[in-house]
């Protein structure tokens, strides 16, 4: 299964919806690539035994994993996730991180917005099975679809960080090696290497 993903407008309407551009605009894994974002499909039922993750994680140096909850938005699910709109909404504000953001859908569904070369969004729907990987610097976001669930495991490079530092962070020194690095037209090397 190919990680779906397409440009997005900006509007008002409910930010769980696809929001597709008229006509709809297709990312393929190639672009995604090409702005440092990489992809991978696993199975989501088989992640603790899963040899595929474990020689990524080997390969990455991934050597610390926390599985993260986001359970029914509608009921908001307060006992599970403390000050649980506060945080969608934090989530979905323009942000970066200082080091990759790397997250496996184990169940539900989600966007990933991040922006291109152009600073067009870009709207990635994670599913189950889906394992990406955001460079350090990208400006990003996050939301739920309408599904209003989604159960990730996180992993991190080193002790976990969830600092965002909200846009304009563009003399943050991860989003000036990030524009370095990927804003160029400079081939990244195989954009298929991670699928």
């Amino acid at each position: 299964m190919a990680i779906k993903a397409w440009f997005t407008e900006e509007n008002d309407q409910d930010k769980r919806l696809p929001h597709h551009c008229n006509p709809q605009e297709f990312v393929s894994p190639h672009h995604l690539a090409d702005i440092g974002v990489l992809y991978w499909h696993l199975n989501p039922k088989n992640y603790e035994n899963d040899e595929e993750l474990l020689k990524i994680r080997q390969d990455r140096g991934y050597n610390y994993m926390v599985l993260v909850f986001f359970q029914d938005m509608l009921d908001l699910c307060p006992e599970k996730v403390e000050n649980y709109e506060q945080k969608l909404r934090n989530f979905y504000t323009e942000h970066i991180h200082a080091n990759e953001e790397i997250r496996y859908c184990l169940k539900g569904n989600g966007y990933f917005d991040v922006r291109d070369k152009d600073d067009r969004w870009i709207r990635i729907w994670i599913r189950p099975g889906d394992l990406i990987i955001l460079p350090a610097g990208i400006y990003h976001r996050f939301t739920l679809d309408t599904s209003n669930y989604i159960k990730l495991m996180r992993l991190f490079l080193g002790e976990p960080v969830w600092t965002a530092h909200n846009r304009p962070q563009d003399n943050h020194p991860s989003r000036r090696e990030y524009i370095k690095n990927f804003t160029s037209k400079v081939g990244v090397g195989s954009p298929l290497e991670a699928h």
